[in-house]
């Protein structure tokens, strides 16, 4: 849980600067982020964890 919530706040951090940097508007972001919850629900959510696990414990 903790992992999760880290990189919810880095990639929200990123997406502030991209979006206050003029890289990406608004209506952009939020159509990436609902399409984030719209994978999560679906079979691609345990996959992608997975690899995220990976990737943490190959640079941990």
């Amino acid at each position: 849980m903790l992992l999760s919530v880290s990189l919810a706040l880095i990639f929200a951090a990123i997406t502030g600067v991209l979006i206050w940097a003029g890289r990406v508007s608004v209506s952009s972001a939020v159509a990436v982020w609902l399409s984030g919850f719209t994978a999560a629900a679906t079979v691609v959510a345990g996959p992608v964890h997975a690899l995220l696990s990976a990737a943490v414990s190959a640079f941990h």
